[in-house]
């Protein structure tokens, strides 16, 4: 007897993914992928949309007391609430089945780390510079560290030791905010640069040894250079106290391969028709939110004047 009421659901569908895999992109996140998420700090986990910091904006301050009778003196101590918004993150990867049934290689194997890549380093481009950031979410580094005064253009001091490390170098920047330097993220031009800065002898100052492995720090902090395609050679190099932002997670790493349904684009012209087509799509997707509290200092008490991370430029 004619059968015309069986189709493959998303039940069947779901066994494209096999669980080891499926597994490996919860746990991935993008914080490999990431060098924002390397360096910051991560908070518990949100139980809501948004998520309330506490951050001190005023600090105590003490006083000498006149002789044995004199009076002391009163001081406050204030706080503001910083807020940290998730924000969703996707990606969508459509495949065709034929290309499923017929590939020798494990197709999932490959996808994988496109797709972590894919959003570290939508994740640090949005908060290092700003591109595609949500409008809920604070200033990206580069432009509060620029209103902050700690930009140092390349080429400001005697040499680029002068530019990161001199006393109105970019690290300087920081310190005199009330903050140390933690960690660096670069562009990965800054590798050549730094393996090229010399004393007035001529002698190698980032790299005394061509036969061991270059450990690229900044006065003893780790340089990331992320290789994800995030970094902007404008601004090849951005330092900080990177415990100073922080992240929190909203929603893991959640997945879904759906066979039925159209992707469109932003003018909503059908790209993909999935049943007609015969494809499959695999959507990835994840919710966090990050924020920089900049929280009062007693080096720095102006908080316009303060901020923990200042930026190399071009």
């Amino acid at each position: 007897m004619p059968t015309y009421n069986t189709d493959i659901n998303r039940t069947d569908v779901a066994g494209l993914v096999p669980v080891e895999y499926s597994n490996e992109i919860a746990r991935g996140v993008a914080a490999e992928q990431s060098a924002v998420m390397r360096l910051g700090r991560r908070l518990r986990d949100m139980a809501r949309y948004q998520t309330k910091l506490p951050v001190m904006s005023a600090l105590a301050t003490a006083y000498f007391v006149s002789g044995d009778t004199g009076l002391k003196q009163t001081s406050e101590v204030n706080w503001q609430d910083v807020t940290i918004t998730a924000e969703e993150l996707a990606v969508i990867v459509p495949i065709p089945q034929a290309v499923l049934d017929d590939s020798s290689a494990p197709i999932w194997d490959m996808v994988l780390p496109d797709i972590q890549t894919a959003l570290g380093q939508a994740i640090d481009m949005a908060v290092l510079f700003g591109t595609n950031k949500p409008a809920s979410w604070p200033a990206a580094i580069v432009t509060a560290a620029n209103s902050a005064g700690n930009a140092v253009a390349i080429g400001t001091g005697a040499d680029l030791y002068e530019d990161i490390l001199g006393e109105n170098g970019v690290v300087a920047k920081i310190e005199a905010d009330g903050f140390m330097m933690s960690g660096s993220i670069a562009h990965m031009t800054m590798r050549g640069k730094l393996r090229g800065v010399r004393t007035t002898d001529g002698q190698l100052i980032f790299q005394p040894s061509m036969q061991t492995p270059g450990q690229y720090t900044l006065d003893g902090a780790p340089i990331l250079f992320p290789t994800n395609g995030a970094m902007n050679s404008s601004y090849p190099l951005i330092v900080g106290q990177w415990d100073q932002l922080v992240y929190s997670i909203r929603q893991d790493m959640n997945w879904k391969v759906f066979d039925t349904g159209v992707i469109q684009d932003g003018s909503g012209v059908i790209v993909y028709n999935l049943l007609q087509q015969d494809m499959v799509a695999l959507r990835v997707t994840m919710r966090l939110g990050f924020a920089v509290p900049n929280p009062a200092n007693r080096v720095q008490p102006s908080s316009g004047n303060r901020y923990p991370f200042g930026v190399l430029t071009v």
